[in-house]
């Protein structure tokens, strides 16, 4: 009988791991250090920390033997939450928590969880699929117009950022993909070699609201023809050194803000996510149940006009009998202990008793 090799653990320079692969106590959910971790506010690698949990359930109100949809998965998180409240052990009728993802590398890692907790296919029906997808899905198991509770994140799962192979992060070397699903549609690289000025001029003033826009999309189409933008060090670069062009105040109340507003308005373009959003939304009065609560987090302004303008047309519709007043916010205890929450806008809205 041969012994299994001892592997070594990953070797980094200096005293505390920087790349994603190097951290693999993080990679092996060592309790104490993923305590100590949240305790200063970060999000361990490969992991993701669900955003307003108690507030999400507060407003779904879910119950044991109700059916709902959790129209992005991600990590499972907000899902186990849900799923503990519509099929809890205990409970002689279980419900049933229909799950969308289009992240088939990540789904996969999500459902095993879930089903090592005890939800398995009698109570979790996952799909691979865009949540635009949401009505038609719905109707191949018969659940449309029947849909109790609904939930959508619409933020990057940390997970996706972490890794560098994604391409979702400027603070790390790798391809400039952004694609939710590597397997479909063409990475940012591709797009950016096929654009011209005003598109991505329009990307960048629609989905990030770039105050500079016209001069940054010249700025990165020139590099573009000098040498191709292939990577995220490649972006995050040129829009550095167009950066230096602006005055010194600009850039000191900027930062890196102007990095940021790039890569969310190609990641966007890319996985074409307001049209996907505005199918969503759509499609609510469709596939809701009389009675049914809607929870929608959302990241950005872009995001937010939307949800909140379909919120206040279901609620001029009488479709909504309820909304919320404002968005809601992460209360500042959970801001300091997740920081990436901080920019998260919760709209609710509630269905008549017969829509």
């Amino acid at each position: 009988m041969t012994d299994t090799p001892h592997k070594r653990r990953p070797r980094y320079k200096g005293t505390h791991p920087r790349t994603f692969d190097e951290k693999y106590k993080e990679h092996s959910n060592d309790p104490a250090l993923i305590e100590k971790l949240h305790a200063k506010g970060k999000t361990p690698a490969g992991t993701h920390r669900p955003i307003m949990v108690d507030e999400i359930l507060e407003v779904l109100s879910p119950h044991p033997g109700e059916v709902g949809v959790d129209a992005t998965l991600g990590f499972g998180g907000h899902a186990t939450a849900l799923l503990e409240r519509v099929a809890p052990g205990d409970a002689p009728l279980k419900g049933r928590l229909v799950a969308f993802d289009r992240d088939p590398i990540e789904i996969v890692k999500t459902i095993g969880r879930l089903n090592a907790r005890g939800f398995g296919p009698d109570v979790l029906t996952p799909l691979l699929s865009n949540y635009s997808n949401v009505e038609a899905q719905l109707v191949r198991f018969n659940l449309k117009g029947k849909i109790d509770f609904l939930l959508a994140d619409l933020g990057l799962s940390s997970m996706q950022i972490d890794d560098p192979t994604r391409g979702f992060t400027f603070k790390r070397p790798g391809p400039l993909d952004l694609r939710m699903n590597p397997q479909e549609g063409k990475p940012a690289s591709a797009l950016l070699a096929q654009t011209n000025e005003a598109e991505l001029t329009r990307w960048l003033e629609e989905y990030s609201d770039e105050p500079r826009a016209r001069h940054l999309a010249k700025a990165i189409l020139t590099r573009q023809k000098k040498k191709k933008i292939e990577t995220t060090l490649d972006l995050a670069d040129t829009v550095r050194d167009w950066m230096k062009t602006l005055g010194p105040n600009v850039r000191e109340s900027e930062g890196e803000l102007p990095i940021k507003r790039a890569f969310q308005a190609l990641r966007i373009e890319t996985n074409q996510e307001f049209a996907a959003l505005d199918a969503f939304l759509e499609s609510l009065p469709r596939i809701l149940a009389p009675n049914a609560r809607v929870a929608i987090l959302s990241f950005h302004s872009g995001e937010d006009r939307r949800v909140k303008k379909t919120f206040q047309k279901l609620s001029r519709d009488g479709f909504f009998e309820d909304v919320s007043p404002e968005a809601l916010r992460p209360t500042p205890e959970e801001q300091q202990s997740n920081t990436r929450s901080r920019p998260a806008k919760l709209r609710w809205g509630r269905c008549s008793r017969s829509n």
